[in-house]
């Protein structure tokens, strides 16, 4: 059974893979003429909302009716390839582990004409209780959604 101190091993994760188009906006654009790297990360949050009402039916709504939030704890990226003006983008994430209070989310950011990986890295997330904003134990019913 499942309990905080023994949360799902990450065999039971399906780790469903998700896709969000998106197209680079002129506002996205550094002086160097591609997409700035502050933008990527928030490609991937804008993916992850997305997502998260679409693909797993757990909108963010739903997270801050239940008092909760997430914040992010680390954050990777890995710059492959850049992206420019116009360009349209498959956002690709995945849930690759849940922990007591938090999830690793995976991406990758793909040009979509040609499929080529642009971007990829990692989010740490820790669910938070909003009135405290202190790390919070992911009760069990988001747990079941997220294990998809």
């Amino acid at each position: 059974m499942d309990t905080p101190a023994n949360p799902p091993s990450l065999s039971l994760l399906g780790r469903s893979k998700f896709e969000s188009e998106m197209q680079v906006r002129p506002d996205d654009i550094d002086m160097n003429r591609h997409v700035h790297n502050a933008r990527y990360f928030d490609y991937v949050l804008a993916a992850r909302y997305d997502q998260m009402a679409r693909c797993y039916g757990m909108p963010m709504e739903r997270f801050l009716e239940a008092g909760f939030g997430w914040v992010v704890k680390t954050a990777h990226v890995q710059y492959k390839r850049p992206l420019g003006l116009g360009d349209w983008m498959i956002v690709r994430t995945w849930i690759e582990e849940i922990v007591r209070d938090g999830v690793t989310v995976h991406f990758q950011i793909l040009r979509k004409a040609t499929g080529k990986l642009c971007a990829d890295g990692y989010f740490d997330y820790t669910m938070i209780r909003l009135e405290t904003g202190r790390g919070e134990t992911i009760p069990e019913w988001i747990r079941e959604k997220y294990a998809i």
